[in-house]
């Protein structure tokens, strides 16, 4: 990124104006100016940022930091050379999860028999948007044995800067709606786990009948600047390893993203990782492209169970529910039935 700092006691909001221009003089490929008012007491800004997703991209940031350079490098993982003897800084998401699973798999006492549970249609009657949803659902649990599963839900959301247009659609917010109803029938807390990821991730609280109309908040783009604007898939799957490393039952992760996938030895160490805890990888492309190493799943070997599955969509909203249903729940109930039949659960 391009950065800014004031030395002094001085602060951005008291600068006249500034001007940026990256490219050639004669067609700039980003500009902008900023002005004191846009500022408080900033002593350090991030005024571009650059990251790479298919191709290399520039964002206007405008990020600012109270405590100047030395919080400015906190920010991007890094330290002045004073600090360097103190205790070591604790990584915001490390690339690779810190628990690790057991060398052989030991069988996890069963959760409890679950309670009569109601069905999907009465369980929607609180949210009458979402309600034509449960019957298409229902074809799929009843085709696939899964009218009795009991299972976390995750969303993963790809909250990089060319996902901007998906956000200012309500495409996000459309697959969010789609993904909440399978975390109502599945797990008996009804509440869906939501992680949103960029260069960095962050796990929101989680999503449920009540609240998700705004799980995709009007300050999503504060969102997409304070996560940087890049994406990083293996920071958030170590996040989420790390949420489900004890789980007694089993996790599914839906995991949606536009692509520029580049980070393929990380990935496949954390698929095999992950491959001896509970926890399946549904990889669901939206309005993408360059998925890497996603689309070369079935291939990857080393893994102690096939953990994951890929498949991409042009555009989200015009795919069928019966459809997407189906795709979704197409190698899960088969990771389950082998995980169960290893011991696993």
């Amino acid at each position: 990124g391009f950065t800014a700092s004031i030395d002094g006691d001085g602060t951005m909001g008291q600068i006249n104006s500034h001007t940026f221009t990256i490219g050639n003089v004669n067609s700039p490929a980003v500009s902008g100016e900023f002005k004191g008012s846009d500022f408080n007491n900033e002593k350090a800004i991030i005024i571009v940022e650059l990251y790479k997703k298919d191709e290399w991209r520039f964002a206007v940031s405008e990020k600012g930091f109270d405590g100047g350079i030395k919080e400015l490098l906190h920010y991007f993982g890094g330290v002045e050379e004073e600090e360097e003897n103190e205790t070591e800084q604790v990584k915001e998401t490390p690339p690779v999860p810190t628990v690790q699973p057991a060398p052989t798999v030991q069988p996890v006492q069963s959760a409890p028999p679950a309670k009569p549970r109601l069905s999907l249609e009465k369980k929607l009657e609180s949210a009458p948007e979402l309600l034509s949803l449960a019957k298409p659902i229902k074809i799929q649990l009843e085709k696939k044995s899964l009218t009795d599963c009991v299972a976390r839900v995750a969303l993963v959301m790809d909250i990089s800067g060319s996902m901007s247009q998906s956000y200012e659609n309500g495409t996000v917010q459309e697959i969010v709606n789609k993904i909440l109803p399978l975390a109502v029938q599945f797990d008996d807390d009804g509440q869906l786990d939501f992680w949103f990821y960029g260069t960095r991730c962050e796990k929101r609280d989680p999503v449920n009948l009540k609240n998700y109309k705004n799980a995709v908040p009007k300050s999503w783009k504060n969102i997409m600047r304070a996560l940087g604007y890049g994406n990083n898939e293996s920071a958030v799957m170590s996040s989420v390893i790390t949420e489900y490393s004890k789980t007694k039952i089993p996790a599914y992760v839906i995991f949606v993203t536009d692509g520029g996938v580049s980070h393929t030895q990380s990935i496949k160490e954390l698929l095999t990782i992950s491959s001896k805890l509970p926890i399946f990888w549904q990889f669901v492309g939206v309005s993408g492209s360059m998925y890497g190493v996603l689309k070369k799943l079935d291939k990857l070997k080393g893994r102690y169970v096939d953990n994951a599955n890929f498949f991409a969509l042009d555009d989200f909203r015009k795919v069928s529910d019966d459809e997407l249903y189906d795709r979704l729940l197409n190698e899960f109930p088969v990771w389950l039935k082998e995980i169960k039949n290893l011991g696993m659960i």
